[in-house]
């Protein structure tokens, strides 16, 4: 059985992206902890990788000042390197997450057999809220349970989702060349998904 798959996607995958991965990672680690599971098991549950759509920082380390918001909130940033969005990684994805409507836009454009599971990162966590969670499968800390909920919960998230397309403020800003302080605030925003998602998957 294959891990939940998560894919982050933004454009140079060395800041917000990276910070996406890590975070709900780290989310999902922690949920594991609160019920009495190794949270080292977190990749056998949950694989959260991410790419960029430009590709030119492949190779890259992860920016610093978003490296550092990852790190301070008790996440890990080792192993990281950017990469150049392939189709093939969006075809291994259970869930895509993007940090704009254009990225957005980029992936359905490569894949569209991928639009009912893409999302913008904010729009996907406004959705959650629509999604009974009393009409997933039952949750288990295991690779079985974590992934057909994961499945189950991106088709409720689609089927609560409008005609229309997500809203400007659902965009991440793009935060590279800014302070830590507009990293920090990006880095809440991603919280507010990520943090909810780790849940709906292990409650």
């Amino acid at each position: 059985m294959p891990p939940f798959t998560v894919l982050h996607v933004c454009m140079g995958n060395i800041c917000r992206s990276p910070m996406a991965e890590r975070l709900l990672a780290l989310a999902v680690r922690e949920r594991l902890a609160r019920r009495d599971a190794d949270p080292d098991r977190v990749d056998e549950l949950v694989h959260s990788h991410s790419a960029g759509t430009g590709g030119w920082h492949a190779g890259e380390e992860m920016n610093p000042p978003a490296a550092r918001q990852v790190t301070t909130r008790g996440g890990s940033v080792a192993g990281f390197a950017a990469r150049k969005l392939r189709s093939d990684h969006i075809d291994a994805a259970d869930l895509v997450l993007t940090a704009t409507a254009d990225q957005q836009e980029y992936v359905v454009a490569l894949r569209p057999d991928a639009a009912s599971r893409t999302f913008v990162l904010g729009e996907f966590g406004r959705l959650l809220g629509a999604v009974d969670a009393a009409g997933l499968p039952p949750a288990a800390a295991t690779p079985e349970a974590v992934y057909a909920r994961g499945v189950a919960l991106v088709e409720a998230a689609h089927a609560a989702r409008p005609g229309t397309s997500p809203l400007p403020t659902d965009d991440l800003d793009d935060p590279w060349g800014r302070g830590d302080q507009c990293f920090s605030r990006v880095a809440d925003e991603i919280e507010e998904t990520v943090h909810p998602l780790a849940t709906a998957l292990l409650p």
